[in-house]
This record gives C-alpha cells, sequence and structure tokens, in this order.
C-alpha cells in the first residue's frame, strides 16, 4: 500500500444521501473529509474508495458492516499498515471496530466515535475482549488526575489491578474532564460516555447521592455506568467514595468480589 496522506485525518465514507448530516457531524466533532461518492458517476463507489483508500490513517465507513466488507475486499494487506477503519450504522447506534483494530487504533476510534454520536462501540480484538471488567467513574467538576487514581486504587483493592480493566465509563458531562481524560491517557484506557437520559433510564445504584440528584437529576453516576457498560455484568465493587470521586466496577463474567 502507498504511503498514507492523512495519517491523522478520518475519511468520513458516506454511501447514501440520508447519512449526510450524520456525516457532517462527525466531521465538525472528529476533523477528516467526508466523501459523497455519488457525486462522481464516472466510477462505481467501490472503485473509488479503493483510489482513496491509502489517503487517510483513519476511515469511519458509515454504511451497513456487509458493504463495508464488499469496499474492503482486496485491499487490506498488513494489520501494522493498513488504515483503522470503524463502520457505523446510518442510525449511530453501533460503531465497529473492522479493521487494524489494536495495532491501527481502530479500537480508539471506535470509542472516539461513540463518544461523538452517541454509538456503542464494538470491540472483538482478544487483548481488550478478553478484558471483563468496567470501571464506572463520577467525580466533582475539577477533580484530579492523582484524586481519581487513588479513588479507582481504593475501589480495586488487594483483589483486581488496572490490567485488568477494559475500558472508563461515565456521565456526558464528565466527557471534556481534564483529570480524568488524563487517568484514561495515562493507563490508555477507552472513555466510554452514557448521556443522562440513558443513565436515568437504568438508575441502578446502591447508594443514592443527593448531590447527584440535585445537579444532574440522577441517582447516581459510577454505578449505573460501570453496570451500562458492562452489558451482562453484575458489580463486583459498588459504589467506592473518596474526595468527591465515585468509583464503581461492573464484570461481564458475572464474577463478584463474593466469588
Amino acid at each position: 500500500m502507498s504511503e498514507i496522506h492523512n495519517p491523522n485525518s478520518p475519511g468520513i465514507w458516506l454511501v447514501r444521501t440520508a447519512a449526510q448530516a450524520l456525516g457532517e457531524r462527525l466531521q465538525t466533532l472528529l476533523g477528516g473529509t467526508v466523501y459523497r461518492p455519488w457525486l462522481q458517476a464516472e466510477v462505481t463507489q467501490r472503485e473509488l474508495f479503493a483510489r482513496q483508500f491509502a489517503r487517510h490513517g483513519e476511515w469511519i465507513l458509515v454504511m451497513a458492516s456487509g458493504i463495508a466488507l464488499r469496499y474492503l475486499d482486496g485491499l487490506p494487506l498488513d494489520k501494522h499498515q493498513d488504515p483503522a477503519v470503524v463502520v457505523l450504522d446510518e442510525a449511530a447506534r453501533f460503531a465497529i471496530s473492522l479493521l487494524s483494530g489494536h495495532e491501527g487504533g481502530a479500537n480508539a476510534l471506535a470509542y472516539r466515535v461513540g463518544r461523538a454520536v452517541g454509538a456503542q462501540p464494538i470491540i472483538t480484538t482478544a487483548s481488550e475482549a478478553l478484558k471483563s471488567l468496567v470501571l464506572g467513574i463520577g467525580c466533582r467538576r475539577g477533580a484530579s488526575c492523582a484524586l481519581i487514581e487513588a479513588a479507582v486504587q481504593l475501589a480495586l483493592g488487594n483483589q483486581y489491578t488496572l490490567a485488568q480493566i477494559r475500558e472508563v465509563a461515565s456521565v456526558d458531562v464528565k466527557a471534556d474532564e481534564a483529570g480524568l481524560l488524563e487517568f484514561c491517557r495515562r493507563h490508555q484506557l477507552p472513555l466510554r460516555i452514557f448521556s443522562r437520559i440513558q443513565l436515568a433510564a437504568r438508575p441502578w445504584t446502591t447508594k443514592p447521592s443527593a448531590w447527584v440528584q440535585e445537579n444532574l437529576g440522577l441517582d447516581g453516576v459510577c454505578e449505573p455506568c460501570a453496570l451500562l457498560a458492562a452489558e451482562r455484568g453484575i458489580l463486583s465493587v459498588p459504589k467506592t467514595t473518596l474526595d468527591g470521586v465515585a468509583v464503581a466496577l461492573a464484570s461481564d463474567t458475572g464474577i463478584s468480589n463474593d466469588a
């Protein structure tokens, strides 16, 4: 494959005019270039994509996964060189890491797309998928990375380690929380964001918070976030607090801290 022209600028490929609003939203939030292939009728969309494939280090394909597979047929060469490819359905429900997930950054891209448009990241690479634990974190505005780290270590105790964590989950108002973002960067953990509407629809919490209820209209943040991210999970560690930071741990495997 020829040298990638725009390694840090995602290509956003649409197949239908109905997806234009979603494509423009992705471009606004993530940058990059939106491709509208129906405007160039001299070649097929698949041929046009093949010509552009090496122009970007990241691709967001707004289409069905079956179409994406046909587009990619014959193009990938090596997981260390191929662009990262994420498939996003037009309803923005799922962001699927399809190509170059770990080495190429598609897993991280799936989380970025998910945070941008509210889609659920789908990760299937073994190094991430085999990790079954999720951290739910809520914090007061301005909480430092060091404080969040201390709260997380308190919750993990002697039974769990950060190496077992697949992702961190929090509420939408914390999507730009500097200390939380730094904690995730430091430990190379993806951050999944849930809307307050999503959390209100699933108000699981063992220790309701009057402060959270007053400020966010929710009973809690860390436990609902952890359980939403661990889809088949249960709480392994319930809400644990330290100086305005609340942490909960959920497991996909159904293994609690009492097991």
